[in-house]
């Protein structure tokens, strides 16, 4: 048994070693590595006499393609779209919302309850029970109006 027959295991080793660094960054880079390194591998297994100069230029030309392909693909399969755009944004959510002041707005600052939650919010000034439109957002303080 020669050193022609193990090879194609060294390529394949390669290609589990890809694997790992790619389930610690994320990214799907070394998963596209990890392919490229398996099938140059089989390519060896099926023609172990293929030169090692060959076998980095297939390695180098699949991995650089399989990248492209999937950059490519990628922009093209954006995940931009949700039935739950605000998901992660909970003071977006109250946008457009109305509610009533559960303490005046005084010096440009009050409260609301929305939901569950006591929220301060910076407006005109308004008495304690007054109906106001949430029409922005800063932080975790709403911006709002008064409600006619």
């Amino acid at each position: 048994m020669g050193e022609q027959d193990i090879v194609f295991w060294y390529w394949w080793v390669l290609a589990v070693g890809f694997l790992a660094l790619e389930i610690v960054v994320t990214g799907f880079f070394f998963l596209w590595l990890a392919v490229s390194a398996f099938i140059v591998g089989a390519v060896v297994l099926l023609v172990p006499a293929t030169p090692f100069n060959v076998q980095l230029l297939m390695f180098s030309l699949l991995a650089v393609l399989s990248v492209l392909g999937w950059r490519k693909y990628a922009r093209t399969r954006a995940v931009d779209a949700t039935d739950h755009p605000l998901l992660n944004q909970r003071g977006a959510q109250y946008i457009g919302r109305t509610f009533f002041l559960i303490a005046p707005i005084e010096n440009g600052q009050g409260k609301i309850k929305a939901d569950d939650t006591v929220w301060k919010v910076h407006g005109a000034d308004s008495p304690m029970g007054a109906k106001v439109k949430v029409v922005a957002v800063k932080g975790t303080v709403f911006e709002v109006e008064v409600c006619e």
